[in-house]
């Protein structure tokens, strides 16, 4: 759950929701989320559990020919995704700062555009290093390493089962504070109204699937590992659906502090709704400050709460995917942990330097296009084909039925060979 629950699951979710149809999106959500979702799922997590090894090793172990799809996952996720994902959880930290005295002032999106980020042309101009985000960087590549670096039980496992309940309460508390607020309700009913007309396009459909494939953490190599570690006789099918159900839920749950937040702003400046909801990086370091400098009380707490929440969600998912590779380093080379962490810590924090420049938002945009979607993408689709086709997706329902109490049945076999293939090369 600390892995699945992300950023995206917190700002993206709620967007694409409001924008496919509201509550009417949840329908092809959720058969996104039987069909592929939960069934991806179920695989990577059958697949640590029985091979007890990281990606690489695993996959060693089904063929030793597919080694080199074990490394792929787990190296684009390392040395990309999580080197601008530092970065976005280190602005989280920087605003969770300028919340104390709204630093942002009368302007969010130019504070955030020219004042913090000073952004440049483009990618090829980089500019400065900014000095408050490469600090935060550092504060955040620090709390990864500490957690990673006394391992699953006394450092990932302890530091999930205080960030989990930490998170949900923080969104909970943002929620019921939301229901207090004038136009909060308004913004409720925007984001949930269902307009089941959209269910005929096929971008709502295409965007379920993409939205569950990104929030889910699958494709990284990050479910295996973490399986690894689950005891002998561990409910594969009862974990898998409950890691994708809470998600799920706690995306439900943020999208409706953050619309009811918005619906008050829209109600306080008295413009239409839709000028005043925006997504992804604008949402959480434009449009959400601007509100948040409206509240008629507690401004400052209301802020650092909500930087707090995306904080806690983001390291509970960086830790993640900085342990799926150690993990791999450990299996293949027995290179003690300590070392393994300090290395990757150190090597993740220089690659994030990057990001933290004027140049850094092209950058993160560039980099983050083509990894999560081709490197993603592409990844899910091998791994399908080497245990659908090659290893026998039969033999992975067999062993998972056989610890459930929860039968999957013949629908790993018909999800894994051709539901998730077919709409990962449609989403390619």
């Amino acid at each position: 759950i600390g892995s699945a629950v992300g950023l995206g699951s917190i700002w993206r979710f709620a967007y694409v929701c409001y924008e496919n149809g509201g509550g009417a999106y949840l329908i092809p959500y959720f058969v996104a989320l039987v069909t592929a979702g939960v069934p991806l799922m179920i695989l990577e997590y059958g697949i640590g559990h029985k091979m007890r090894g990281s990606a690489p090793m695993s996959f060693v172990k089904i063929n030793p020919r597919w080694e080199w799809l074990g490394w792929w996952m787990v190296i684009f996720v390392m040395f990309g995704i999580v080197m601008y994902y530092a970065v976005v959880i280190a602005w989280c930290v920087c605003y969770l700062w300028f919340s104390v005295s709204l630093a942002w002032g009368p302007d969010p999106n130019t504070f955030f555009f020219q004042q913090f980020l000073a952004t440049t042309a483009g990618p090829h101009v980089i500019g400065d290093i900014r000095s408050p985000i490469l600090l935060a960087l550092v504060m955040v590549w620090a709390a990864c390493w500490v957690i990673v670096f006394f391992g699953v039980e006394k450092g990932i496992e302890r530091a999930n089962k205080i960030f989990m309940p930490l998170l949900i309460g923080l969104i909970l508390l943002l929620v019921a504070w939301n229901f207090t607020l004038p136009g909060a309700m308004d913004g409720v009913r925007r984001f949930l109204q269902p307009d089941f007309t959209k269910l005929m396009s096929p971008k709502v459909w295409v965007d379920a699937y993409s939205q569950i494939f990104f929030t889910l953490s699958l494709g990284f190599g990050i479910m295996i590992a973490y399986a690894s570690y689950l005891p002998r006789k561990a409910d594969i099918n009862r974990d898998a659906w409950i890691t994708s159900l809470v998600d799920t839920a706690v995306s439900l749950v943020a999208g409706l502090a953050i619309f009811g937040t918005l619906g008050y702003m829209a109600s306080v400046t008295g413009k239409p709704f839709e000028q005043v909801v925006t997504h992804g990086i604008g949402l959480a370091f434009v449009a959400y400050p601007q509100a948040i400098s409206v509240l008629p009380h507690f401004q400052q707490l209301f802020g650092i709460l909500f930087f707090l929440t995306l904080t806690v969600a983001g390291i509970a998912s960086a830790i993640s995917i900085l342990e799926a590779f150690s993990a791999a380093v450990m299996d293949k080379f027995h290179y003690p942990r300590k070392a393994v962490v300090t290395v990757l810590s150190i090597a993740g924090f220089l690659g994030g330097i990057i990001f933290a420049t004027g140049g850094g938002l092209a950058w993160l945009d560039i980099v983050d296009h083509f990894l999560s979607h081709y490197g993603l993408f592409i990844a899910c689709i091998l791994q399908c084909i080497l245990v659908g086709w090659l290893y026998g997706a039969k033999h992975l329902r067999e062993h998972v039925d056989g610890l459930s109490t929860l039968k999957i049945g013949r629908l790993l076999d018909v999800s894994v060979k051709y539901v998730i293939p077919a709409a990962l090369a449609y989403l390619l």
